[in-house]
């Protein structure tokens, strides 16, 4: 049994009363009753899927890690846990291009996204061993790195080749 197209899924999904981040949270807080007080490892890294067309908000010409190169598509920030050998998806948020901008948009750098993350991971009771991103996050000393001092979270921003 399933769905007939994938059209019926697209209207169970857009047209479904449940709110979005109050569905994350709870994911999360089940997440969190299972992990109980055991540490985990937090992975920040992008994920890019290629689209066609622009009809998609977000989508424009950038790097697509799974592509290995620059192409039309759009890209996550990605948050994942890691704990005794399994790993597991935490929160991602859409990057926005400055070029595809709305108007009641603010531009956000991927470390800028990725920040508010870890602080919002943190503060529902995750204990936090270390955090791991390619060296593209240690570029933002200003954003990344002071919100990981600040919470005082050791760090290994390793090369991605």
């Amino acid at each position: 049994m399933g769905l007939e197209s994938a059209q019926e899924l697209h209207h169970f999904l857009t047209q479904s009363s449940w709110e979005a981040q109050a569905l994350r949270r709870q994911r999360l807080e089940f997440i969190l009753r299972i992990v109980k007080d055991r540490k985990i490892v937090i992975i920040i890294d992008e994920t890019g899927d290629p689209k066609k067309g622009k009809a998609t908000d977000y989508v424009a010409r950038q790097y697509l890690g799974r592509l290995g190169k620059i192409d039309n598509g759009i890209v996550a920030v990605v948050s994942y846990g890691l704990v005794d050998g399994l790993t597991f998806p935490l929160m991602f948020e859409i990057y926005q291009p400055k070029q595809r901008l709305k108007l009641k948009d603010s531009y956000l750098s991927k470390p800028q996204i990725a920040s508010p993350m870890i602080r919002e991971i943190k503060a529902m009771g995750f204990e936090i061993d270390c955090v791991l991103a390619d060296s593209f996050y240690g570029e933002s000393t200003s954003t990344f790195i002071r919100c990981l001092q600040g919470l005082n979270i050791q760090f290994a921003l390793c090369d991605s080749e």
